[in-house]
């Protein structure tokens, strides 16, 4: 047992430091911001424990639903003290540390080009419920809106989304969930923010992250093969769908109706040789049912 046990450290150890080479090698923005948590005190991205400045509740008011996701519901409000708008997002019961994460992240990347401002921090005084508040900016849905785009703004718009990326990426973090959905723009001023940071998390090299995140359709061949070791190229995947979407002008560009059928998908459009060269280098495997 103790020899299958070495071994396998071993296995696990050599798999870590392949890929980390890897990215590095491979990838100019990992090359450029892989160790920037590790060259950070331990402080910068522990989120186990937070001193937080609770607002308060009774100075906002929610107007209507805007929509609702799996950890949360959002709403246009307004702060009464000030009559100033905001997007008031009411999360559902999830574990207090992934809280903690999104309040320290959205704090780190405070002020940062094209990314959403948190402004307040509530919890209803029975329920415990937390609340973030957000800076509002009018938008129209970017389904509608990717319709219309010509070339001259699908590029503004993508450079936009890119200078967001390299911001948070240059502070070690990695966004995990880039989508449509997840980049509100108000056209008339040719504004983009990128929103939703609750499934970011701060870039390890070395680390395991849970590969049940991004949504389906924008989830990177890595998180398909289950390829824990992956980097902020996954970020960089999901606007290339994304991007797609604006191109040619469709709601999705690769739409699986299941993780399998995702992957087959892609591999119709860019082919298997890259992705069974990808599984062969670092030992890991193409699902049964590919």
């Amino acid at each position: 047992m103790k020899g299958g046990n070495s071994s396998s450290s071993e296995e696990n150890f050599n798999y870590a430091k392949k890929k980390q080479l890897s990215c590095q090698a491979n990838s100019v923005w990992t090359a450029e911001y892989g160790n920037v948590c590790l060259s950070r005190p331990p402080e910068y991205s522990y989120y186990g424990q937070l001193n937080i400045n609770w607002g308060d509740m009774d100075a906002y008011e929610c107007y209507h639903k805007l929509g609702r996701g799996k950890y949360s519901e959002v709403y246009q409000g307004c702060n009464i003290v000030n009559s100033q708008k905001c997007i008031i997002k009411i999360l559902k019961p999830v574990k207090i540390e992934k809280i903690y994460r999104e309040i320290k992240i959205l704090q780190t990347l405070f002020g940062g080009p094209n990314i959403i401002k948190l402004y307040d921090i509530l919890r209803d005084g029975i329920s415990k419920t937390a609340c973030f508040v957000y800076e509002y900016m009018p938008t129209m849905e970017t389904k509608v809106l990717f319709r219309t785009l010509d070339d001259w703004h699908i590029r503004l718009y993508l450079y936009k989304l890119l200078e967001a990326l390299d911001y948070c990426h240059s502070h070690g973090i990695m966004h995990r969930d880039v989508k449509p959905l997840n980049i509100v723009i108000n056209h008339e001023q040719k504004q983009l923010r990128l929103i939703d940071w609750g499934l970011a998390d701060y870039f390890k090299p070395d680390q395991e992250y849970n590969v049940r995140v991004a949504s389906r359709y924008y989830k990177g061949p890595e998180l398909l093969v289950e390829d824990k070791l992956y980097h902020y190229s996954l970020d960089i995947w999901s606007t290339g769908c994304t991007m797609a979407n604006m191109i040619f002008q469709v709601d999705t560009f690769f739409k699986g109706s299941d993780n399998f059928d995702q992957l087959i998908r892609i591999l119709r459009v860019l082919g298997e040789d890259e992705l069974f060269a990808y599984v062969k280098k670092y030992k890991l495997t193409i699902p049964r049912e590919i």
